[in-house]
């Protein structure tokens, strides 16, 4: 008797509050969750990585900065001065430097040459993109293996082919001499990049355009560009950087300071300002203004770009 009226007193009755100052209402039995975010088994903070990801950031930071500062220096005060402290009087005179001898014009060269580069491979990429996903035939998948095998040719063991090839063709000294050979390299990953986000076009909307009545160009336009978007985007800032920093080919394929780049001027100004450090890092700080611009525009595209198809 005593036992039953125990336990009826510890059970709540119908219509009765429970009292939030007990446990669980008053409730004996039941255990109150924890407040806070519950662990995974064996969760632990990556210690190590954190640390190594600050070390990164500073040994890229560091070169970054150093060459910035540097460039507002003037000789005199780079040496007589810690080098990675800001100079208490920054100046131009580097900047003005470099503008007087013939910056703009090689500056006018890399982008005659990195413009018509990147706009030939956006154009040929995209429409063999096309055919390549598209095609019912053999020779899509044909031309597909074809080109990839572009990606495992490196450009140096090519260069006495090309060299040849360009004099042969009488286009040697001339911008025709950077832009063609740069194209052909550039093709390859292009194409792979813009394949995998062309496959991943729904099949319906090819089809029911088709059901419009809209021919292979109406459709290339008018939905593979929109939807392939971030793909030629990615295609054009990587390219655009590696035509524009490119050595290589203006070393090797022009002679006359006419046609000369923005790589090679750097090389020149470095033999021409003799130690003048800061007007060769002040030149380096321009001709890493467009790349960098064009880069903020179109960063969020990048990983769309890179990353289209490879997760399935």
């Amino acid at each position: 008797m005593t036992h039953a009226a125990s336990t009826e007193s510890k059970v709540p009755q119908a219509g009765t509050a429970l009292d939030p100052t007990e446990p669980d209402g008053g409730v004996v039995g039941l255990k109150k969750p924890k407040p806070g975010k519950a662990k995974k088994p064996g969760e632990s903070p990556n210690i190590f990585a954190g640390v190594f990801g600050w070390v990164w950031l500073a040994v890229i930071i560091l070169p970054i900065y150093y060459i910035i500062i540097t460039s507002f220096r003037t000789s005199q005060d780079l040496r007589a001065n810690n080098q990675l402290i800001p100079t208490a009087e920054p100046t131009l005179d580097a900047f003005i430097l470099v503008i007087q001898n013939d910056f703009f014009h090689f500056f006018f060269n890399s982008v005659i040459v990195t413009a018509s580069t990147v706009a030939v491979v956006l154009a040929v990429s995209l429409m063999a993109a096309y055919y390549i996903t598209r095609s019912t035939t053999w020779g899509g998948t044909r031309l597909f293996q074809l080109i990839l095998l572009g990606i495992a040719i490196p450009v140096q063991a090519t260069i006495i082919p090309v060299y040849y090839l360009i004099r042969q063709l009488g286009l040697y000294d001339t911008l025709w001499a950077l832009i063609l050979p740069q194209i052909a390299f550039a093709i390859p990953l292009s194409v792979l990049i813009i394949v995998n986000f062309v496959r991943d076009i729904p099949n319906e909307l090819f089809e029911s355009m088709r059901v419009d009545g809209a021919g292979e160009w109406k459709i290339l336009g008018s939905l593979v560009v929109p939807m392939a978007k971030p793909a030629l985007m990615t295609v054009g800032i990587y390219q655009a950087l590696q035509v524009w920093n490119g050595f290589l080919f203006p070393l090797v394929l022009t002679q006359s300071r006419d046609v000369r780049v923005l790589p090679l001027s750097l090389w020149e100004y470095q033999g021409q300002f003799g130690i003048n450090v800061p007007a060769t890092l002040a030149a380096v700080v321009l001709s890493a203004l467009p790349l960098l611009v064009a880069y903020i525009l179109g960063r969020r595209y990048i990983v769309a770009g890179l990353t289209a198809g490879f997760g399935k």
